[in-house]
């Protein structure tokens, strides 16, 4: 790894939010020895030119998903891999194959759990092999989720409070857009369901992602769309209503195995889902019930009548990828996300994670720059897995001291 040419590439460089990450990578990497990486050398030099400052001396490098050789000599000059070519489900596998076989750490914006599936199960034995780290999900889905249950998880280790037992993430505030990733990867998400029925039966099971799927625990319940009242989550949420939270399909099997290959360390009663919340008004329990049944009809029937909605519908309808919203309104994006416990000792406890910037474009950059650059110069903070990993398991420590020193607010707080 010494030897390697790199620190990090960035694959993708000339898509939109590859170029945010570029960017943020040009203020924050220090002397890290970054390249950019993408099928065409002119819109890479575009890019390179756009975004001036420490990027103008960055190397080009030329890589297409379309001939695996490039991405295997892509993937042996560097020790990290980022990338923002999606959807994966079409063109992320070549390039986890050439990490993999390169020994050579990755790390992308994925939602897509059956991508990550497929990625387990043809590649993880391999890099295992190789020393290789190949993290998916490290932007928005699902840095916030993953990292607020590892902090409490080292939060109540540290207090001698027991395990992680019930444990719910709430979305409380969110501005912002969906990307034109999200987008695409959300459709590839519908088009496998409906057209694959073992991929529908497989995302309907809450440890979906498990390492082994015989030794996890069976919880009972544990569904992706929930319609509560704040007061069953925690005290403190009394007069609210929560309801479904999107993403917390990918976002809650992410943290079920980080569970796993971090050996069970948050419990082998941890409990975890995820919603957001409508508010407290009078109107606060329709909002959640609608919100609710819109995301169960969305994956329910999406998943199995896909196929007959007109081609080309969705794609006109929704963001393209390689789009996304003005600066101004990247800026004024946010979320705020609190994640409540409780232990095996009776112990509460809340974490929050929350940043300014749009969650899927700004916040985003921030959350891929910063676990690119943890995998690529704090190797000594990382931990001593390999394989197919979550952002928690790989490097939770890391990021737990990366992401405040970029402006993300992320603590945890015990509860009376």
């Amino acid at each position: 790894m010494t030897q390697r040419e790199f620190d990090l590439v960035l694959y993708g460089a000339t898509g939109f939010a590859g170029k945010l990450t570029a960017q943020y990578l040009a203020g924050a990497a220090g002397d890290a020895r970054i390249a950019l990486a993408g099928r065409s050398a002119e819109k890479l030099q575009a890019a390179r030119d756009s975004i001036g400052g420490a990027a103008a001396d960055w190397p080009l490098v030329i890589a297409d998903a379309d001939n695996p050789s490039t991405l295997a000599d892509m993937a042996a000059r560097t020790r990290v891999v980022v990338t923002t070519v999606g959807p994966y489900t079409r063109y992320g596998l070549p390039l986890v194959a050439a990490c993999a076989a390169a020994g050579t750490d990755y790390a992308d914006l994925t939602g897509e759990t059956m991508f990550i599936r497929d990625s387990i199960d043809r590649y993880h034995q391999q890099a295992v092999d190789t020393g290789a780290r190949i993290v998916h999900s490290c932007g928005f889905d699902s840095v916030p989720s993953d990292l607020t249950v590892f902090a409490l998880h080292r939060r109540a280790t540290a207090d001698g409070a027991g395990e992680l037992v019930d444990t719910d993430l709430v979305l409380r505030s969110f501005a912002g857009g969906v990307s034109g990733g999200t987008a695409a990867s959300m459709i590839e998400v519908l088009r496998t369901s409906s057209t694959d029925p073992a991929a529908r039966a497989a995302m309907t099971d809450p440890y979906t992602l498990s390492p082994d799927r015989s030794r996890e625990p069976e919880l009972g319940d544990q569904p992706d769309v929930r319609w509560r009242r704040g007061s069953e989550i925690a005290p403190e949420l009394a007069g609210y209503w929560t309801g479904a939270f999107a993403m917390a399909g990918p976002n809650t099997r992410i943290v079920r195995r980080s569970n796993a290959l971090l050996d069970y360390a948050y419990g082998r009663r941890f409990a975890y889902a995820e919603q957001m919340s409508c508010g407290r008004s009078p109107a606060a329990p329709i909002a959640a019930a609608l919100v609710t049944a819109s995301n169960a009809a969305t994956m329910g029937l999406g998943g199995r009548f896909f196929d007959k909605i007109p081609s080309g519908l969705l794609e006109r309808v929704l963001p393209k990828p390689g789009t996304g919203p003005s600066e101004q309104t990247r800026e004024r994006g946010h979320y705020r996300v609190e994640t409540y416990t409780t232990t095996t000792s009776g112990a509460r406890y809340v974490a929050t994670m929350a940043q300014q910037g749009d969650p899927g474009y700004k916040a985003t950059a921030v959350l891929l720059g910063e676990c690119g650059l943890a995998l690529a110069t704090d190797r000594d903070k990382l931990s001593g897995l390999h394989g197919v990993l979550t952002p928690a398991a790989a490097m939770g420590d890391a990021l737990l001291t990366r992401l405040p020193a970029a402006g993300v607010v992320l603590e945890t707080t015990k509860l009376d």
